[in-house]
């Protein structure tokens, strides 16, 4: 329907200059024309907002913002020709329509970058409703900034709307989003947890987040530092060396892994009027992941009050020790909490290369000392796959993922939820066992 809508306004616009074109026009004549056309493009987005596909949401709302405003701007122009005899000229008639076509064409540009998606069906029985707070850790200076301010962690809840559930009776799940992601990465996820009896917390890493906003509503947007520096590393063509690697990837997992630590330590020791802190048991405390976040919440997860952690397609790089002889030095400790790994097909190859190699690739020794390791993969799946992106924009999917994608979307998604419901469903409220496929799809 976007694309129908385009292809209407651009008719209605060329055609009108066209018109205008073929014959000698004067100002006070032109200009009510121009408020007509003007006045007819806004109604046809009006109209068309009774089909399926166009609403007078985020992806429209530039578009309608602009339509309106050209109609105003043009109702001031013939107020003010309405006694202009002069003849308006035809190069000022071609520039018109190009300004025109041109702000029309952008202001929809959100309508296909993005789809028009409002989350997937919840299976469990309770609605759910959402808040958000900001922790702040009085322990440490913002590095990313040099105004000596403490840093800060927004934390999002999603938990069951009803105020009959017993007090601090649901379990505890804590995600952590990817590089340049943010807390609303795997939101079905979260909402299908909680519609199941689930308080979750996704927090934002500021400045790896793509946005997020501070204590005071200033938006906080990601460092361009650590995009550049997580793309090269994350390119196929990344030509560090191990020391340099780990050099720069401890330092993200340092970051992260203290902004998880310390929203679990404020979560247990706060006493929160809210409803989800009369509801959260933080003696049964889930985490999980995506990527970088994935790799945070598996060190994270070696504390002794988490009992469950989820890894969903990120490399274990907070289980990395050092470089030694040029090879990774990997924790070979006993990896004693339940865990499950989720890959995507390229990372899944990835893991056989290193095992038929030799190298010590962290995923596969941490696996491989776990006391309960679990590993699957989604055959065909890219990396941005095991998220709500494709979903919300498959546009921007496209351009984050690294390799192909030949899955079904919502059937991947709803696919990876119900994993993820399941195992923690296992570990977390002792339901049932948990058993896991060699792949799916």
């Amino acid at each position: 329907m976007a694309y129908l809508l385009l292809i209407v306004l651009l008719i209605t616009e060329t055609g009108f200059s066209v018109f205008e074109l073929t014959r000698t026009t004067v100002k006070r004549e032109w200009t009510p024309k121009r408020v007509l056309v003007n006045g007819v493009q806004l109604g046809i987005f009006l109209l068309m907002t009774l089909l399926p596909g166009i609403d007078f949401g985020f992806r429209f709302t530039a578009l309608l913002i602009v339509l309106i405003l050209r109609l105003v701007v043009s109702g001031i122009f013939a107020l003010a020709y309405r006694k202009n005899d002069s003849q308006k000229k035809k190069a000022a008639i071609v520039f018109s329509a190009l300004i025109s076509v041109v702000l029309i064409a952008a202001n929809m540009l959100p309508a296909f970058m993005f789809s028009d998606y409002h989350g997937r069906p919840l299976t469990g029985e309770y609605e759910v409703v959402e808040d958000q707070i900001i922790l702040t850790d009085t322990s440490r200076t913002e590095k990313f900034e040099n105004d000596g301010s403490c840093r800060e962690i927004p934390v999002h809840f999603y938990y069951p709307d009803d105020s009959s559930i017993a007090s601090h009776s649901l379990p505890l799940v804590i995600f952590s989003h990817g590089a340049f992601g943010y807390y609303q990465s795997n939101a079905s996820a979260y909402m299908e947890l909680a519609s199941h009896g689930y308080v979750v917390a996704s927090l934002d890493h500021p400045y790896h987040a793509f946005f997020t906003e501070d204590s005071s509503g200033k938006l906080i947007t990601v460092d361009p530092e650590f995009i550049r520096t997580a793309m090269y590393v994350g390119g196929n063509d990344n030509d560090m060396s191990e020391d340099e690697l780990f050099g720069i990837t401890s330092k993200w997992m340092e970051l992260r892994e203290a902004d998880v630590n310390f929203v679990i330590d404020e979560l247990k020791a706060g006493t929160y009027e809210q409803e989800w802190g009369r509801m959260m048991d933080t003696g049964r405390i889930g985490l999980f992941g995506h990527s970088l976040g994935g790799a945070t919440m598996v060190t994270v997860g070696r504390r002794d009050d988490v009992s469950a952690v989820i890894d969903i397609d990120g490399s274990m790089l907070g289980e990395q020790t050092g470089v030694a002889d040029g090879m990774p030095v990997v924790n070979e400790e006993p990896y004693t909490t339940p865990l499950l790994s989720i890959d995507n097909d390229e990372h899944h190859l990835s893991r056989i290369e290193a095992y038929e190699t030799g190298y010590a690739y962290t995923n596969n020794v941490i696996l491989d000392n776990a006391t309960e390791g679990f590993s699957t993969y989604f055959r065909g799946a890219a990396h941005m796959d095991l998220t709500d992106l494709p979903l919300f924009s498959p546009f921007l999917a496209g351009m984050l993922n690294t390799s192909e994608s030949s899955v079904d979307h919502e059937e991947c998604i709803d696919t990876l939820n119900a994993l993820v419901l399941k195992f923690f469903d296992c570990y977390l409220k002792g339901e049932g066992g948990f058993a896991v496929n060699e792949y799916y799809l």
